[in-house]
């Protein structure tokens, strides 16, 4: 069970999450021209209030170079599955143990866009405070951002863009001086849903 600072449970509000992530039913996209590669989407509540951990990529990596993403990566021979995959790079980037995890639920496989991946994303409650252990080598920093910032509606701007020949929406969310874009957006934008979904009474 999950713990905030002082010994409150927040099991309650990743309960609510793992409910409403179980009723839906996850796109799978098997492409074996494309790379498998997973995310954990690290929530926790700071300071009372429910955040979600992102991370800023550097410009030593081959892929993404600055961007803001989840924790995570590609899926390597030794893995046993992808969540082994998101786990294992969560704690490589950013040092979060795959024992301080409870997994809650899977959102849809998103492909990329100008990079050749299939990222499957893992929605997880950690506690906090956390003791975090940037690798400076892939990750320039984290960024730790409100939930109920990325709900509001004047922090997300809208675009199209071409994917494999189809239209899609693209969305850009602003916080403080940074934008999340991309895959990630879209990954994103998928999760806010399903919070925004949840009756007012029971939103975390």
């Amino acid at each position: 069970m999950s713990r905030l600072a002082g010994g409150a449970s927040i099991e309650g509000m990743e309960q609510k999450l793992r409910q409403a992530l179980t009723r839906r039913q996850k796109l799978h996209i098997s492409d074996p021209h494309r790379v498998s590669s997973a995310v954990l989407i690290p929530i926790y509540r700071k300071h009372g209030q429910p955040h979600i951990l992102f991370i800023q990529r550097t410009d030593r990596v081959r892929d993404h170079k600055g961007q803001i993403s989840f924790p995570g990566g590609a899926y390597e021979e030794g893995d046993e599955n992808l969540l082994q995959t998101a786990l294992r790079e969560s704690t490589e980037e950013v040092g979060i143990m795959a024992e301080d995890v409870e997994v809650l639920g899977e959102l849809d496989d998103y492909r990329t866009i100008g990079s050749n991946y299939v990222i499957s994303p893992f929605v997880a409650g950690i506690p906090w405070p956390y003791q975090f252990k940037v690798d400076e080598w892939e990750t320039e920093g984290i960024i730790e951002v409100p939930i109920s910032t990325l709900l509001d509606e004047s922090n997300v701007r809208r675009d199209k863009d071409i994917l494999e020949g189809e239209e899609i929406d693209q969305y850009y969310y602003h916080y403080q001086d940074k934008v999340i874009w991309g895959a990630t957006a879209r990954i994103l934008k998928q999760l806010l849903d399903i919070l925004a979904d949840v009756p007012q009474d029971e939103k975390p």
